[in-house]
């Protein structure tokens, strides 16, 4: 099996890297980690893993569907992360809309631990 380069950025083998998470083989250690997951779920279509890592209090305000939709009409080009801390993460997303026109999700987002795994609660987007 071919491997390929993490969609992440981190230079890693994907299977080395982010699939660990969105399998569930692991736990993402910290809430950059979960982020980076996150993007690589986006770039790979993976709507459950989305949906699972989205915190219990803001999940119904994501729909599986139109996460979906959203992460298969885009082409995922690359992510920087600007900072990290302990709970929160701001990132540049890049990536070509349906109209093959590159645009760029700028986001703060924060980031709750509970029974020992990290959730994504919600972002500020610039």
């Amino acid at each position: 099996m071919k491997q390929i380069e993490c969609f992440c950025g981190s230079q890693i083998n994907f299977n080395d890297c982010c699939k660990r998470y969105i399998d569930g083989t692991q736990k993402a250690p910290t809430p950059s980690a979960l982020m980076r997951s996150r993007y690589s779920a986006y770039a790979t279509h993976n709507a459950d893993y989305l949906v699972a890592t989205t915190h219990i209090s803001t999940r119904k305000q994501h729909n599986k569907k139109d996460i979906l939709d959203w992460s298969q009409s885009n082409q995922w080009i690359k992510l920087e992360v600007l900072q990290a801390t302990d709970n929160t993460v701001e990132f540049k997303a890049f990536y070509l809309d349906c109209q093959m026109q590159m645009q760029i999700h700028h986001e703060h987002s924060t980031f709750k631990m509970e029974d020992g795994k990290w959730f994504y609660v919600d972002g500020e987007f610039y």
